[in-house]
């Protein structure tokens, strides 16, 4: 991790020790990008908090306000910071319950007062498993410690439930959703959870040709070798060949 991303990592864990309460926070935890081979010029820092006690409204709202001033903007990555309370998630339970989430996405609602609160996230399944894979703790004891493996059918169910809401932000967030369905077939094929370029490159060596231009485009963007983030009719098509791609495979496995 590059030494600026590296005092911004740490700022963050400093902010969020400081605003949800030492005692209450067990552990911080990379995952995302950075874990899996790098971080790339779009790439989020993506951070797990666990904590001992559900977070109060007026800690949310600080920690809100703190992020937005060092999320995003000239010079600075996004940050995506989810907390989770150990009881949520300890012993598994699906789906999981997510105590707060911070993403760039939803900029607009915050500086409008929103402050996210509590709910039933089962997009914390597979983050949860890349938290345990990485194994990179920035407080706190080895992830392990706090965390129970997420069942392999319960990855998969998860995975396969975000799609149509996934599919939904084809044209509003298109480099991000056609990487991420690539990210879901591969997973469910193999097992294994890679960074989206990675697992652009294990789709395209499966698209049919007429279909790998538009993901291509989005792993070079995602990379920094091209920057127009132009897109011809044929995102559409490639998005849905992937979906059904995504379907079969789920389907073969439960048969």
């Amino acid at each position: 991790m590059p030494e600026r991303d590296r005092d911004r990592t740490d700022h963050l864990v400093t902010l969020v020790r400081h605003h949800l309460g030492d005692e209450d926070v067990l552990g911080v935890y990379a995952h995302g990008s950075a874990t899996l081979g790098g971080l790339r010029p779009h790439s989020d820092l993506d951070l797990l908090v666990v904590v001992r006690n559900p977070t109060t409204h007026a800690r949310r709202a600080a920690l809100t306000e703190e992020l937005l001033k060092v999320s995003g903007g000239e010079g600075r990555r996004p940050v995506e910071l989810i907390v989770v309370v150990h009881g949520d998630v300890r012993p598994w339970r699906y789906p999981p319950r997510r105590d707060y989430l911070y993403g760039e996405w939803l900029r607009d609602a915050y500086e409008r007062g929103h402050v996210p609160g509590p709910e039933d996230d089962p997009d914390l399944a597979p983050l949860l498993t890349m938290v345990l894979r990485a194994d990179t703790p920035l407080h706190g004891p080895p992830p392990a410690v706090l965390l129970d493996p997420v069942p392999h059918t319960d990855l998969r169910r998860a995975i396969v439930a975000g799609v149509p809401e996934l599919t939904a932000e084809l044209e509003s967030d298109t480099r991000n959703v056609l990487l991420t369905l690539a990210r879901i077939w591969s997973t469910l094929v193999t097992g294994g959870i890679r960074s989206k370029d990675a697992a652009a490159d294990w789709a395209l060596a499966r698209l049919p040709a007429g279909h790998r231009e538009p993901l291509a485009h989005a792993r070079a963007v995602y990379l920094g070798h091209e920057r127009d983030e132009r897109w011809d009719d044929g995102v559409r098509p490639c998005a849905e060949h992937m979906v059904r791609a995504i379907r079969a495979a789920y389907e073969d496995a439960a048969e």
